[in-house]
């Protein structure tokens, strides 16, 4: 199921500079991990986002990816299309061919979380 998940799919300008941001895996949230990678061999690396209630995940980039919703919620998102909220909501999937940049809050009462499946670089 597509969901309102276009936070995902929004980049920051095409002259962003990805060296100075962490990657989403690496990014937190007031110096706590919201990421954990679970699997990861030579082409494939997947991970699991977790965002309690009032936690967010600091300006960051994914790389081309395929995610998917494992607890839907309430999001603010900020990137340079502006700030607006989302709501997600569980089983809902998105993918992006880009490198996408952005930061997000969970603005909702309950945790929300995340699966993030993407191909490692040659």
């Amino acid at each position: 199921m597509k969901m309102t998940l276009l936070f995902l799919l929004a980049t920051f300008s095409l002259g962003a500079d990805t060296t100075v941001l962490p990657h989403a895996f690496d990014a937190g949230w007031q110096g706590q991990k919201t990421c954990e990678i679970l699997f990861e061999d030579a082409t494939t690396r997947v991970g699991r986002c977790v965002f309690p209630p009032g936690t967010g995940h600091e300006k960051h980039y994914h790389n081309p990816h395929f995610g998917y919703v494992l607890e839907g919620g309430e999001l603010r998102i900020l990137d340079d299309s502006g700030e607006r909220k989302v709501t997600t909501r569980a089983g809902g999937s998105w993918s992006t061919d880009a490198v996408t940049i952005h930061e997000a809050v969970n603005i909702g009462e309950t945790t929300t979380s995340y699966l993030i499946v993407e191909p490692k670089s040659e």
